[in-house]
């Protein structure tokens, strides 16, 4: 009775989210298209289309700490400047993508070189390729079709993936990274929800730590370390801050409270 209860007093609430700003409804993304970025600073003066990054397929391989620590990607979509003369030079995206560099048995593709044969004219819309008629390596559904499943964002429990061994994303790449000794980590704690009755949000360090290190979301995201430190709003959060840098673009969304709000109201 009382999570029918939440359920009705939330309604209005995001409903007035949904219509803010424009007055009309956002579509909701396609399970593939969820947590996807399109990178355009420089394609149209290279005569390329935009660039099409698929998280999904990303997060499955490497952890997010990877990518926008060690490797320096901004957490905002073309925010880092990235160019093909960064690439060629093993920046970036060109880390992996060097034609050398393999993942599991599979090697992977090189994105970038400054010399091309004839065979090779076609290798730029392997990236280059929002809003053509790109055929990818990897199919979501087929990809993805043993993952356990959830309700929002792209459909896919990513930590039941990775807790069951489905996915196991890599944190490390020699000559890039560092090696650190694991820090010692916290138990989950419970964030009292400023709603009555809104069952209390349960924050798993856990959970968190084997995606995102410490460095992620500290200090950038958030300044303090220490519990109730930083001051946030849910509608700070809605504006992409906070919770909300990943949880309203890559990570399962907000519309999703239960994820969230799992201790039971007392």
């Amino acid at each position: 009775m009382k999570k029918w209860f939440v359920f009705a007093l939330l309604v209005p609430v995001f409903a007035s989210f949904a219509f803010a700003q424009t007055g009309t409804k956002k579509r909701r993304p396609l399970p593939y298209e969820y947590g996807g970025v399109v990178i355009k600073n420089f394609s149209s003066g290279a005569g390329l289309s935009p660039v099409r990054f698929d998280h999904w397929l990303h997060r499955a391989k490497y952890t997010c700490r990877l990518c926008h620590v060690d490797l320096g990607f901004a957490m905002k979509a073309n925010g880092t400047g990235i160019k093909a003369a960064d690439n060629m030079k093993g920046y970036y995206c060109g880390t992996c993508h060097n034609g050398k560099m393999a993942h599991g048995d599979r090697k992977i593709f090189e994105a970038c070189a400054t010399k091309y044969a004839r065979e090779d004219l076609k290798r730029c819309g392997r990236c280059h390729s929002t809003g053509e008629n790109v055929k990818q390596d990897y199919d979501f559904a087929t990809f993805t079709g043993r993952f356990p499943k959830e309700r929002f964002g792209n459909g896919i429990d990513w930590e039941k993936a990775e807790e069951s061994g489905l996915i196991k994303p890599l944190d490390y790449i020699e000559g890039v990274s560092i090696q650190r000794p694991p820090l010692t980590v916290q138990k989950d704690f419970a964030i009292v929800a400023k709603v009555e009755t809104m069952p209390e949000i349960i924050f798993s360090h856990k959970k968190h730590t084997v995606w995102n290190g410490c460095e992620l979301c500290h200090p950038e995201i958030f300044a303090g370390i220490k519990k109730g430190m930083t001051k946030y709003s849910m509608v700070e959060i809605f504006e992409g801050k906070y919770c909300g840098a990943c949880h309203m673009s890559v990570a399962f969304p907000t519309t999703d409270c239960q994820r969230c709000h799992s201790k039971p109201v007392r």
